[in-house]
């Protein structure tokens, strides 16, 4: 695709934000839900919390055209991924595979929350596609590279054992996929993937990776951070609580936050990195550290597109009544149809 349509911010000014009664019911839920959660010792609250977090089981009958399963790579990290499968898609139509890591700031949530389960039915209906979201370890209590190497091991166990998926499952079409801190993931699996032995992943050949609004940052304060103070979700203290969780040393210039900072890993040199699809909204306060991961990964000679909801929020794809959620699943759609196309 031409960079024609790699959509550049600034000629793309925010647009006033206006959620609708229900979205601004259920942020404020997760807002409080978290908040609450969150102790001052950098612990987190487990009982509280699992309360409060709706989770959805597997439903191996379909619902809403699509069957759900859960398969267990090591029960005793408790690492596992929910697989999607569209069931009108036939059986004879290969379809691409997605692997999903979810948001909540390495802390919150799993592949089982509610929300994320209602994200993976949708997609893996509307591209079609076969959709792994991925259930890993979350921090403090399992801290910086935990999360990492979760992520590496389960594309490792797809590599090697195919048949837990569909039959129409193609892992040589597939895509990294990640929102939010989900997306910081997706990053460094890929390059994990990268930097490994070619022969590593036989059978698992990443074409493309969708970063949806990825959790980055750094020592600096950007004119975003700044300026969006009163915005959902987010906040400076949320976020410099949960980048202190997952890296205790405080330091947000680490390669793993800071990933196009003073401390990068050298993209450059990675020949197999993914083209990527950069997401991003105008009221999110880590627009800008998602701009300056897009502007890197093209330095770095990176194919890589970014587009812009200048009217929405952070973590937006997560309410499906918002039109623009609506709008970037057909993106996804065009950007997974076009890379696994080539």
């Amino acid at each position: 695709m031409s960079n024609d349509h790699a959509t550049i911010t600034e000629d793309r000014p925010s647009l006033p934000l206006s959620l609708p009664l229900k979205t601004r019911i259920s942020v404020a839920l997760l807002t409080r839900v978290t908040d609450a959660s969150r102790r001052s010792d950098g612990t987190i609250n487990r009982r509280l919390l699992g309360f409060l977090d709706f989770r959805s089981p597997a439903s191996p009958k379909p619902v809403n055209g699509v069957s759900t399963s859960d398969i267990t790579v090591d029960p005793d990290r408790n690492l596992w991924f929910r697989v999607f499968s569209p069931v009108d898609a036939g059986a004879t139509s290969q379809l691409p595979v997605i692997v999903f890591f979810h948001g909540g700031g390495f802390n919150f949530l799993s592949a089982a929350s509610k929300a994320y389960d209602v994200i993976g039915r949708y997609y893996a209906r509307k591209l079609p596609a076969v959709f792994v979201s991925v259930n890993y370890r979350l921090s403090p209590e399992h801290r910086f590279p935990s999360q990492y190497e979760d992520g590496s091991d389960v594309l490792k166990f797809l590599d090697s054992k195919p048949e837990v998926l569909p039959s129409n499952a193609d892992l040589s079409k597939t895509f990294l996929c990640g929102d939010s801190a989900g997306g910081n993931i997706a990053h460094h699996v890929a390059v994990r993937a990268c930097q490994s032995d070619p022969d590593t992943l036989k059978r698992v050949k990443l074409v493309g990776m969708i970063s949806m609004q990825p959790f980055f940052g750094g020592i600096e304060r950007t004119e975003s951070e700044t300026r969006l103070v009163r915005v959902p979700l987010l906040s400076l203290e949320r976020t410099d609580w949960c980048w202190k969780a997952f890296i205790p040393d405080g330091d947000r210039d680490h390669w793993a936050i800071n990933v196009s900072g003073p401390n990068a890993v050298d993209l450059a040199s990675l020949e197999r990195f993914p083209d990527t699809l950069v997401i991003t909204g105008g009221h999110d306060p880590l627009r800008d550290w998602q701009k300056k991961y897009y502007e890197w990964l093209k330095r770095c000679g990176k194919e890589a597109e970014m587009m812009d909801y200048p009217s929405a929020c952070h973590a937006f794809y997560i309410f499906p009544e918002l039109q623009e959620s609506r709008e970037l699943v057909t993106e996804v759609k065009r950007f997974v149809t076009q890379k696994a196309g080539q």
